[in-house]
């Protein structure tokens, strides 16, 4: 493309990998699993932009739990999640100590620093069951992405 006449060429813009997965083929009618993609895009944008509360263990790191080999680091939407979360532990008598953080410096930050495999679970113990961000390529850096081979 050319700018004025000039013959200065403009670089293509890069697009992400969520860009391209929410993109993807054009599914027809209906495709659900093409539908599924594009949700969780949807999803994983929004919780990019949006700070979270993530509670801090006895040592003052992040809280995160172990289930099925990956290290989840548990973030909440809202103190109200938050609440949730410590009654359904059997926890709402004791002080949550937590911090602020953006969604987007959990997966490209925090996560890569924990060893083995990392995600970050949303509002675990809400009703509609919360959501998990995978330690998979397009969340996280893809040198930490288990389906790419990413190790630490």
């Amino acid at each position: 493309m050319f700018d004025n006449g000039d013959d200065i060429a403009e670089s293509p813009a890069r697009r992400s990998r969520i860009a391209d997965l929410a993109d993807g083929p054009d599914p027809g009618p209906f495709d659900p699993v093409v539908a599924a993609r594009r949700e969780f895009a949807v999803l994983l944008g929004e919780f990019r932009r949006s700070v979270v509360l993530v509670p801090l263990d006895a040592g003052g790191d992040l809280w995160s739990a172990g289930q099925g080999g990956v290290r989840w680091i548990c973030a909440f939407s809202d103190g109200a999640a938050l609440a949730r979360f410590a009654r359904v532990r059997g926890e709402a008598g004791r002080e949550w100590v937590y911090q602020s953080v953006l969604g987007a410096r959990l997966l490209d930050v925090m996560v890569p620093l924990l060893p083995g495999p990392a995600g970050v679970a949303l509002d675990a113990g809400s009703d509609d069951g919360g959501m998990l961000f995978p330690p998979v390529a397009g969340v996280v850096p893809d040198a930490v992405a288990v389906d790419l081979g990413g190790t630490r």
